[in-house]
């Protein structure tokens, strides 16, 4: 599995080409494991031996109790688990939280010290992609990258979050936490329910329209920074609500994206490691839903 960017890549647990291997792990009414797709971790997995119990042609599935070429017996320890994915998860979300409440607690954006705290958020965020942008290039997790991205990232919303509190939209803040959490339970029900269907055919949909969404914002980015304003309004009235929303369902794709990755890392017997990288990807897919919620609270309820 390598962890990647929700905005410019979803790579899957496969370490034999660029994508996630979508039709190869069981979903919710897929097939299971064991059947004759492949598992991409069987390489240096010493899980992925065939069942010695199994008979004629009965799936075959991978045997916990099975000796290495040494004689050595394999334990379950080194394998990725649900609880792994949720610890480390946690972890990397209760880091960010913590540094959010310390730069809303500490960073002030009253008129007399709201640039000098925009500055420190704006750095915080910069070198947050950096980190990011690192770990997504690396074949294996680095959990110093992974928390650091994670407090650095508070800082940026911590900031961001009061300012938009203080100054356009009062109460905005709680309203997108609770706006990110219903849309992170509504999509992890929808997937454990088999109502989304994670294959091919939806991993390019999505890769296709959020490459089209960020070349859109980068686009009207430009227009803001070199003509002033709001650039080509994507951002703002009406244009920025439809946007807004389009960044929403997006998100809630990426989630989607995430689970099926956690699901084959599980399925496939993934090293414990890899853990921190479905913690990174969640992470940063909840900070993006986060981000939107914000924005579309702040147009709804601003002046503009």
């Amino acid at each position: 599995m390598r962890s990647s960017n929700p905005v410019f890549s979803r790579r899957g647990f496969s370490r034999d080409n660029g994508h996630a291997q979508f039709n190869a792990a069981p979903q919710a009414g897929g097939p299971a494991v064991g059947t004759q797709q492949g598992n991409p971790y069987a390489g240096n997995n010493p899980y992925a031996g065939q069942n010695p119990y199994a008979q004629g042609d009965q799936q075959t599935y991978a045997n916990p109790y099975a000796q290495d070429q040494y004689g050595v017996q394999a334990t379950t320890t080194d394998r990725m688990t649900m609880d792994d994915v949720v610890m480390r998860t946690a972890t990397t979300l209760g880091t960010l939280i913590v540094t959010a409440a310390l730069a809303w607690w500490f960073l002030p954006v009253d008129a007399a010290n709201i640039g000098q705290s925009y500055g420190i958020a704006i750095g915080a965020a910069l070198v947050a992609m950096v980190l990011a942008l690192v770990q997504s290039f690396k074949r294996k997790a680095s959990p110093a990258l992974i928390l650091a991205y994670a407090a650095l990232e508070g800082v940026f919303l911590g900031v961001l979050s009061k300012a938009v509190d203080t100054h356009i939209a009062d109460g905005a803040a709680m309203q997108a936490v609770i706006g990110t959490i219903a849309v992170f339970t509504a999509v992890l029900v929808a997937y454990k329910a088999g109502w989304i269907r994670v294959n091919r055919r939806f991993y390019g949909f999505v890769m296709a329209a959020a490459m089209g969404f960020v070349l859109l914002m980068a686009v009207n980015m430009l227009f803001a920074v070199f003509g002033g304003g709001d650039g080509l309004g994507f951002r703002s009235g009406g244009l920025g609500i439809i946007f807004g929303i389009i960044g929403v369902l997006l998100g809630a794709c990426f989630l989607a994206l995430d689970f099926k990755q956690v699901e084959d890392g599980i399925a496939y017997g993934a090293p414990r490691e890899e853990s921190w990288l479905a913690a990174f990807g969640l992470t940063m897919t909840l900070v993006w839903i986060y981000l939107e919620f914000l924005r579309l609270i702040a147009i709804l309820q601003g002046d503009d």
